[in-house]
């Protein structure tokens, strides 16, 4: 029996044009489906009880709270992609690849999919633990194609921060996640539809 070595793994950087459309969703499902696992695990860990962090709330002031954020949110994106050059805000055409030839039904659920995994561990396990600050940096973090550029980084940085701040302030995981998929479908939308020029 030959013996595994873990010496003999290489790491090497995948250019995102290398990616297959299959190769991308399954690194996006897995990656999600590992983000919903160890949310739940620390949510577990703070003994607290997943099903009451994830109750819908009883009246609709989430609402507000999520699209009036989501509403900010694309105004300043909109304002930024205006203003900075193109290069600074480049993801390294993951999110081209992503959503360019998905159909509605498919963009729709990514964005509902990727809007609870990660507002779950970021805001409903993280946040709890170390804070709105904090968790902001590791998400900026986590989200490392946009870590070439200052400007994305620091969009994200901010975007998590207001995600944190109206959890805290809506007191319902619901308007984080409201918001986060809104933003996600939105965006998925415009790359999905735009017209070349």
């Amino acid at each position: 029996m030959k013996k595994f070595k873990l010496g003999n793994i290489k790491v090497k950087k995948a250019d995102p044009q290398q990616l297959t459309d299959k190769l991308l969703l399954l690194n996006l499902y897995i990656t999600q489906g590992l983000t919903l696992i160890i949310g739940l695990i620390w949510i577990l860990f703070q003994n607290r009880n997943p099903f009451e962090v994830l109750k819908f709330p009883h009246n609709t002031n989430f609402l507000y709270w999520g699209l009036g954020l989501a509403a900010v949110m694309l105004l300043v994106d909109f304002i930024l992609t205006h203003i900075i050059p193109e290069e600074s805000m480049d993801d390294g055409g993951i999110n081209e690849m992503l959503f360019k030839r998905r159909p509605f039904w498919h963009i729709l659920l990514i964005a509902a999919v990727v809007a609870v995994c990660e507002e779950l561990l970021f805001r409903g396990a993280i946040q709890h633990s170390i804070g709105p600050y904090w968790t902001s940096i590791l998400f900026a973090v986590i989200h490392v194609r946009y870590l070439r550029h200052w400007i994305p980084t620091g969009w994200v940085f901010l975007s998590s921060y207001g995600l944190g701040y109206i959890y805290i302030h809506s007191g319902t995981l619901w308007a984080p996640i409201l918001c986060h998929f809104f933003i996600d479908l939105f965006s998925g939308l415009v790359i999905r539809y735009r017209r070349e020029t």
